[in-house]
């Protein structure tokens, strides 16, 4: 189904957009707009998914209590990268052998299949972004982008980023992203340990650097989160002044929660460091696991998750403290990516819009809060995994509604292309490939439904190595389905783990003879297919 008109949307000068002249010819009634909101490194720590007792999110919320909410939702992949590629391109990892953080479009799998943007444009649509959408992005993708994906803001002291000027040597070692964190701070007369003056800045070497000015929270320029939430919410007024009907497809990514983890003090001050709860941890819980055994090579983000754990306790004296000095951090920016997302909905609420409007809420992939002595992403476990999912559909969800049903980031494609009744024919040529997933729309209409055609386990895929590369049957996979995690690495070795009775996966009841295991192996390998899984000709 296309809906073409020559008059592409009249929005404001400000933003940027041209205007042409309506087609003579009457056009069709104005089919379903898609609002689809992308948080960066987002785990469970909202309050709909109680992920940490103290996270204050009346935005998100708000949006799943009016919609539906999918309580067990997962990344295929929990890097940036490719888990971005697996969504908006309805491909899993190991059919495009896109398993890391290498440009989408250099594989030829991807290159030749359409992303969710170019199919929604290709089908007549309106397609406007901002902020970090897809890991690599390309702008002909769109028919108007406006702010690239931007880490900052950092300080900066006129050559290259920096950490945070409070954050002790040891983690700040990490560098300007990974090893940084805590509130806006006024830098006037702070200077590096080389003694160079520190500024705020926003940008990079790609993008440029710009100075950001910062006295105190009520007096400063925005953060790029904040910017684009401004754009978006003025992007949503001024599409709702068009009177054609030619639909859109927006998009908003958000980089908070992604490190450096620094956010406006006021956000802070709703943690106070003495109040902090860390999430449960189980001491010594890495050791029935297989992480660190099944990795080689030049597996980096193994040392990184590892490294920052041990980093953060060195650097603050305890684990205890730089948990909560993490946690803090991460809480913080959680608060204030909700206020953006608030400001975007309010927008879409006033203009009326949100009546037409299919709203998707998601991040890319979870990340480890120190269990399992890990703090960062890229596992196969619950905390790296696990996302928030919410959609909310007009004249279909019912608010408040929850689904339990074990589904991935691979199915919001075919579920858009359901709810908008557009062509579900995503190959540019016979070198692309078709949607993996499945839609999610009998999900949406019965939550509690039997009949959803989608597998019965959720697949996350983690990288191997660039030894391994080109072989997505030396990777390492897991599965989730309601109420098991299964584990398989390349090198054999498994972890298994029951959710009605272990939620924390403290405890791998991998046997060898399990049936359970034994059932859980068919079950990925049947996934997977035809592709023969290293790990289980191993066993």
């Amino acid at each position: 189904m296309r809906f073409y008109t020559t008059n592409i949307i009249c929005l404001i000068v400000a933003l940027g957009f041209s205007c042409s002249r309506q087609s003579d010819q009457n056009p069709p009634a104005k089919p379903m707009n898609v609002l689809f909101i992308m948080v960066d490194d987002l785990n469970d720590n909202i309050g709909l998914l109680a992920g940490h007792p103290q996270s204050l999110t009346p935005h998100i919320d708000q949006l799943g209590q009016s919609g539906t909410v999918f309580n067990q939702a997962y990344t295929n992949a929990p890097m940036c990268g490719p888990a971005r590629a697996a969504l908006f391109t309805g491909i899993y990892p190991h059919q495009s052998n896109n398993f890391f953080q290498e440009p989408w479009y250099r594989f030829e799998t991807l290159a030749h299949s359409r992303t969710m943007m170019e199919h929604f444009k290709a089908e007549g649509y309106q397609v406007i972004g901002t902020g970090k959408i897809m890991h690599h992005n390309q702008k002909d993708m769109w028919t108007h982008f406006e702010n690239e994906a931007d880490y900052s803001p950092s300080p900066f002291d006129g050559e290259k980023q920096v950490p945070h000027p409070d954050v002790p040597k040891a983690f700040a070692n990490i560098g300007w992203v990974d090893g940084s964190l805590g509130p806006f701070v006024n830098l006037e007369g702070r200077t590096t340990p080389d003694g160079k003056p520190l500024i705020w800045s926003t940008g990079n070497p790609k993008l440029g650097f710009k100075t950001m000015r910062y006295l105190q929270d009520h007096d400063r320029d925005p953060t790029p989160d904040e910017i684009n939430a401004d754009w978006t919410a003025k992007a949503i007024r001024s599409l709702a002044q068009d009177t054609s009907n030619v639909p859109f497809f927006l998009s908003v990514g958000f980089l908070r929660p992604h490190t450096p983890l620094v956010a406006p003090q006021k956000y802070f001050d709703q943690y106070p460091l003495d109040e902090i709860q860390l999430v449960s941890i189980q001491p010594h819980d890495e050791e029935d696991t297989h992480l660190t055994a099944a990795y080689q090579g030049d597996v980096f983000t193994l040392s990184m998750g590892k490294r920052m754990y041990h980093s953060i306790r060195e650097a603050y004296g305890s684990t205890e403290l730089g948990l909560k000095k993490w946690t803090q951090a991460y809480l913080a920016c959680v608060a204030g990516v909700d206020d953006n997302i608030g400001e975007v909905m309010a927008a879409l609420k006033d203009s009326g819009l949100d009546k037409n409007t299919i709203v998707v809420l998601a991040s890319d992939h979870g990340f480890h809060m120190g269990e399992k002595d890990y703090l960062y992403k890229n596992s196969l476990w619950e905390e790296s995994t696990r996302v928030p999912l919410i959609m909310r559909v007009p004249g279909l969800t019912i608010a408040g509604t929850q689904v339990q049903a074990p589904v991935s980031l691979i199915d919001i494609y075919p579920t858009l292309l359901d709810l908008t009744g557009l062509s579900a024919q995503t190959t540019k040529n016979q070198k692309g490939h078709p949607l993996d997933g499945s839609s999610l729309l009998p999900l949406l209409a019965n939550p509690d439904a039997n009949n959803w055609s989608g597998p019965k386990a959720a697949l996350t895929v983690v990288f191997a190595g660039n030894q391994y590369k080109d072989d997505p049957s030396m990777q390492h996979y897991a599965i989730r389905t309601q109420q098991y995690r299964y584990i398989l690495y390349n090198n054999g070795m498994e972890e298994l783990y029951d959710h009605h009775k272990d939620p924390n996966e403290w405890h791998n009841i991998a046997e060898p003879n399990s049936h359970i295991l034994k059932k859980m192996r068919k079950q990925l390998q049947n996934i997977v297919a035809p592709i023969e899984l290293a790990g289980l000709k191993t066993l």
